[in-house]
């Protein structure tokens, strides 16, 4: 097995980016619509219930539709955020002289543009948290949550120039189904159901900023939202770190005991926390080989049977049936949809 970056791998799930689908609608026709979908790489009939999106997918979808709808937030909130912003606001950031100072120029570029949210930013007993305070009773949309707070700390890492810890995230919204998405993104413990929609630090594990120039600034704006959207932490979470044991382990000498002792733990300790995260080892190892199926189907190059024997099958129609349980689609039909090379 190649040591591959399981963030680059990762895959959500279809429900991940429905909110996000749903604002588009708003905003574009149903043959624009449909343009935009099928450009993204995204096919009309995925919207079932195991259907997963790529990075890939989403950094297009993003790239089209922030241009074409003329609103750099795509329909997220209820006011449009024109053309430019996300320029000025790195400009706003890039001034700053530490994180502090880099989140208070976020919550205040923000709190001028957004009418139903305002950033509250607190910085007591050491924690540094930046909260989303609705204005009246407004929906709560969960994936604009989700990519606001994340471009808060894509932001925070630009200028220190590494991953920010981050200390929390809370949403306001309920536990959704594919809660296990958010372990992808945030680099964190991150908790549903809480009164306001929240990230924080821990003050003390905060760097300095480092000098960013306007050509930096260039290539965060053109390569968005990939460089910000999808953590490259490998440590917060134990799935996290099994999904990271695995890349640089054969398959057939992959299992939990050889992961726990990686780990330094014992394998029931390794279970327990396992649990805690809501997965379970035969789930990682799933998940990673799904992910590493998808992006070989998509590519187009390996025939089905290599990229069964790649991921750890004996055969193709193991494989063929593992593949439909997850996505609830064969290798075959997902290849014609989504291959590079048809």
């Amino acid at each position: 097995m190649t040591n591959t970056s399981p963030t680059i791998l990762s895959t959500v799930s279809r429900q991940f980016i429905d909110d996000w689908l749903s604002a588009l609608e708003a905003l574009c026709s149903e043959a624009h619509m449909s343009s935009l979908i099928s450009r993204s790489g995204l096919v009309a009939d995925q919207a079932q219930p195991h259907a997963r999106v790529t990075l890939d997918q989403i950094v297009c979808l993003y790239q089209l539709a922030a241009v074409e709808t003329g609103d750099e937030m795509m329909g997220l909130w209820t006011r449009p955020i024109r053309p430019r912003a996300l320029q000025h606001l790195l400009t706003c950031v890039r001034e700053a002289t530490s994180i502090p100072s880099a989140l208070y120029r976020f919550s205040t570029f923000w709190n001028l543009l957004l009418d139903d949210y305002q950033f509250e930013l607190d910085d007591s007993a050491g924690t540094l948290k930046l909260t989303l305070k609705p204005q009246g009773d407004v929906p709560v949309q969960r994936f604009g949550h989700m990519l606001i707070l994340k471009l808060a700390h894509g932001l925070m890492s630009w200028l220190a120039g590494h991953e920010v810890p981050v200390k929390g995230v809370g949403f306001v919204f309920e536990r959704p189904e594919f809660n296990q998405d958010y372990a992808t993104i945030f680099p964190a413990p991150v908790q549903f159901g809480m009164a306001e929609t929240s990230i924080s630090f821990d003050e003390a594990r905060l760097s300095p900023v480092k000098p960013r120039s306007p050509s930096d600034l260039d290539e965060f704006l053109q390569n968005a939202p990939r460089d910000w959207i999808f953590t490259s932490s490998r440590e917060h979470t134990q799935s996290l770190r099994v999904r990271t044991y695995l890349t640089q382990t054969p398959w057939e000498t992959a299992n939990l005991t050889e992961a726990a002792r990686a780990m330094h733990m014992t394998p029931r300790t390794l279970i327990r926390r396992l649990e805690a995260d809501g997965t379970s080892f035969q789930a990682i190892k799933d998940a990673l080989r799904r992910d590493i199926a998808i992006r070989d189907l998509h590519a187009g190059r390996k025939s089905v049977e290599a990229i069964a024997l790649d991921v750890g099958f004996s055969s193709a129609a193991n494989f063929h049936r593992a593949f439909q349980r997850w996505t609830g689609s064969t290798p075959s039909t997902y290849r014609r949809h989504h291959s590079k090379y048809p």
